[in-house]
């Protein structure tokens, strides 16, 4: 893959972590994409392969939705959603951009 599509593919990533409006708590949720998902936003079987197939996409997963477990006392709730919404660019660009 070229770096501008592993780019758009972590923006791509993070647009489906969003915040549970109706949690009482913050709670983050993720629309885990189907390899349909990935095939209507106009991304190649690679991108499935590196992604959906690999070893880290469930540790990365469950990072995402722990992220408010980590969070500071006081933090708001957009912030906690742009660390995990970094959860998804940190764990793309390790391990795809070599």
């Amino acid at each position: 893959m070229e770096k501008e599509d592993i780019k758009r593919l972590y923006a791509w990533i993070q647009e489906r972590v969003t915040l549970d409006d109706a949690a009482t708590e913050v709670t983050i949720t993720f629309e885990e994409p189907s390899e349909e998902d990935f095939t209507g936003a106009d991304f190649d079987q690679e991108a499935v392969d590196l992604t959906l197939r690999s070893g880290w996409w469930p540790e990365m997963v469950a990072d995402i939705l722990e992220t408010p477990d980590f969070a500071e006392p006081g933090e708001s709730p957009q912030q906690i959603l742009e660390y995990a919404r970094d959860v998804v660019q940190e764990y793309v660009r390790k391990r795809l951009f070599t």
